[in-house]
């Protein structure tokens, strides 16, 4: 029985389906559920061969993840889930390990996520955030795969 389900969105339609699964779980289990959305600052820009940091950025980053929770909150509840909302902030971190280490500190029963996310390049240059949660986590992962056309809730 689940009864803590952490979902992390990044406002990508993937994050979406993982969330829509995470709902529909803490339906069947009557589990309390926490959408997650992590502000990671640093970007990598092509051409220097490095990460930049962008602090310039951060309140914009801040204020779109507002907005990512509140949509995803909104979907939640249409759907009868009444959700809190995270929004936690890593300059330097992975986004994986602040995923890792919210699960295991509120603690989370499980953690529901999309296997692909906005961060193209990121994978490319330092891997997942999924393959990091499922290496590192001692809580149960659902992976939820993105498909041709994602569900709309």
């Amino acid at each position: 029985m689940y009864n803590k389900i952490l979902v992390p969105v990044d406002g990508s339609d993937t994050s979406l389906l993982g969330l829509g699964e995470a709902i529909r779980l803490a339906k069947n289990q009557k589990a309390t559920l926490r959408i997650l959305h992590v502000v990671h600052d640093f970007l990598v820009a092509a051409g220097f061969g490095g990460a930049v940091y962008a602090s310039q950025l951060r309140q914009d980053y801040r204020k779109r993840g507002g907005e990512i929770l509140k949509d995803a909150a909104d979907i939640a509840r249409k759907q009868g889930v009444e959700a809190e909302t995270r929004l936690v902030e890593t300059p330097a971190g992975s986004v994986g390990e602040m995923i890792v280490e919210d699960a295991e500190g509120w603690p989370a029963d499980l953690i529901v996520l999309g296997t692909h996310g906005r961060r193209g390049i990121r994978h490319l240059v330092i891997g997942s955030d999924a393959e990091h949660i499922i290496r590192t986590t001692p809580v149960p992962v659902l992976l939820v795969r993105a498909s041709e056309a994602p569900r709309k809730y």
